[in-house]
């Protein structure tokens, strides 16, 4: 039997949202030259929602994106078909990389890689919602929801997304051994 804690709920994952969202203000000086890329596929959402509370705290826009890092994987979810739409130019923006999980550290190496076929950016930053640890390459979030420590091989972290699964809530996910 699976069995599902729910960890984060949809106030809590808002509250977290709008704590990083300051934290990115703060640690950025404002809005100048910031964007946002979301990871597809939470991270677009995630990232969407980052912009709409910055938005409402500086009142200015935030540019919004999506990367699909499916071609740049090493392991057996890539693929050739890339779906990202960045409508902004990369060159002297401070990205920030949104995501909904962190874990190995190889969906953002991957998104390192794509980032780097399109442009330079003048700096990279990584959001996150949950980083759970285990990492396998050195990267480190520089704005997290929540830190899970987990079980390597018998917990998984669910993050489920109202645009997607019709709740807000993050799970851990204890498998059966």
């Amino acid at each position: 039997m699976v069995k599902r804690v729910k960890v984060l709920s949809e106030d809590e994952i808002r509250r977290s949202l709008l704590r990083i969202a300051h934290e990115i203000l703060e640690r950025n000086r404002g809005l100048e030259n910031v964007a946002l890329l979301g990871i597809m596929t939470r991270g677009v959402y995630l990232a969407l929602r980052l912009a709409n509370f910055l938005r409402d705290i500086e009142n200015k826009p935030v540019l919004v994106g999506k990367l699909d890092v499916s071609p740049f994987r090493d392991d057996e979810r890539k693929r050739d078909l890339d779906l990202s739409e960045i409508p902004f130019e990369l060159k002297d923006k401070v990205l920030i990389l949104v995501d909904d999980v962190l874990f190995t550290g190889r969906t953002v190496r991957a998104a390192l890689d794509a980032i780097s076929k399109r442009g330079r950016p003048k700096e990279v930053q990584l959001a996150v919602l949950v980083d759970r640890g285990h990492r396998e390459l050195p990267i480190r979030a520089d704005f997290v929801g929540k830190n899970l420590p987990t079980s390597k091989a018998r917990e998984r972290v669910k993050v489920c997304l109202k645009e997607i699964d019709g709740e807000d809530a993050v799970y851990i996910v204890h498998l059966e051994e």
